[in-house]
């Protein structure tokens, strides 16, 4: 299978190459993400809508086994619309996420009203990251490009992240999805802690978004705040080529490997 996954009506098909760093039978965490983003996509809206925030629950480690697919209209509105998406492990909870779409609606506003331009490097001009020490299958279906910084070493970091592998077989990889895919890198991106000698997966992700991103390439630019208790936050804003449209938060578990 070369895609993540294969979506046969409920029942969702898992490469091996959906598994992240912190254990080899489980799933990194954008996989679900996306696949979480890409079922809401597919619910239907009375009028047109977009994405506006998507909140992943990872209640378990999701494994590489095969998923049940539940989608939910929690709120059907005029201006809005929330859905639920859970995928089940032998009829075990393990993603619950809810998306908000928000009405698109073109509005005369002042032009200077958006997120700010990107004062970093783009992708073309950042150096390749490769992430060596990550021995994540996820990661090498992605491109990375430090605009400053590195991939997992301690400190602030702007990594831009793209997609490369297909991640729903027959369908396209979404705005949405490539959003949502680059935001659970966020730990990863501003790193507080050595990878080496200590986890800080995330049990959580919220991503908000002012506009739908464009093209392949999306940028975090993250830091991570670590409190003396087992418990931390990555945060990042979200960015493309044209400026910065959205920011993303993850809950993170702190232990010593």
């Amino acid at each position: 299978m070369e895609s993540t996954y294969c979506v046969e009506g409920n029942r969702v098909l898992v490469s091996p190459d959906a598994a992240g760093p912190w254990d080899a039978r489980m799933q990194h965490g954008s996989a679900p993400a996306s696949l979480a983003v890409w079922a809401a996509e597919r619910i239907a809206t009375p009028v047109e809508m977009r994405i506006a925030r998507v909140t992943i629950d990872l209640m378990r480690p999701v494994p590489l086994s095969p998923l049940a697919l539940q989608m939910q209209v929690l709120r059907e509105g005029r201006k809005i619309q929330l859905c639920a998406v859970r995928l089940l492990a032998e009829d075990t909870l393990v993603v619950s996420a809810t998306v908000l779409k928000i009405k698109a609606q073109a509005q005369p506003l002042p032009a200077d009203l958006g997120g700010g331009r990107v004062e970093l490097p783009g992708p073309a001009d950042s150096r390749e990251d490769p992430a060596k020490f990550s021995n994540s299958p996820f990661v090498t279906g992605m491109s990375l490009r430090a605009a400053r910084g590195r991939f997992g070493m301690p400190g602030k970091a702007a990594i831009w992240y793209r997609v490369d592998r297909p991640l729903v077989e027959g369908f396209s990889v979404s705005q949405a999805m490539r959003a949502v895919v680059a935001a659970d890198f966020a730990n990863g991106t501003s790193a507080a802690l050595d990878f080496r000698e200590w986890t800080f997966l995330n049990a959580d992700l919220t991503v908000s978004m002012a506009r739908e991103p464009s093209g392949e390439w999306i940028l975090l630019d993250g830091e991570s705040w670590i409190g003396p208790d087992g418990a931390g936050l990555a945060m990042a804003r979200l960015a493309d080529e044209q400026g910065y449209f959205g920011r993303a938060v993850q809950s993170l578990v702190i232990e010593r490997r």
